[in-house]
């Protein structure tokens, strides 16, 4: 049996004003998720305190975890 999943209208207005880019990039983004995980590894990286609490607050305005938004940024340096 599948679950259901209500929406509210406050939800849908907002997903109104989605362009089309926002679409594509929530799609690629679910398509990766799916991916098998590549082998990632752990590293220690020293950030100064007030640069790291600012980072953290930025990412949850914008909804994404720090860690994923610090792959996000090293990943799009790479494919510049």
């Amino acid at each position: 049996m599948r679950p259901i999943q209500y929406f509210s209208d406050e939800y849908l207005e907002r997903c109104k004003g989605i362009t089309t880019e926002q679409v594509l990039e929530f799609l690629e983004t679910f398509r990766k998720m799916q991916e098998k995980p590549k082998k990632s590894k752990l590293i220690s990286l020293k950030v100064p305190e007030p640069m790291l609490e600012s980072f953290k607050q930025k990412s949850a305005l914008e909804g994404i975890k720090y860690q994923t938004k610090i792959k996000s940024l090293m990943q799009d340096w790479l494919t510049q």
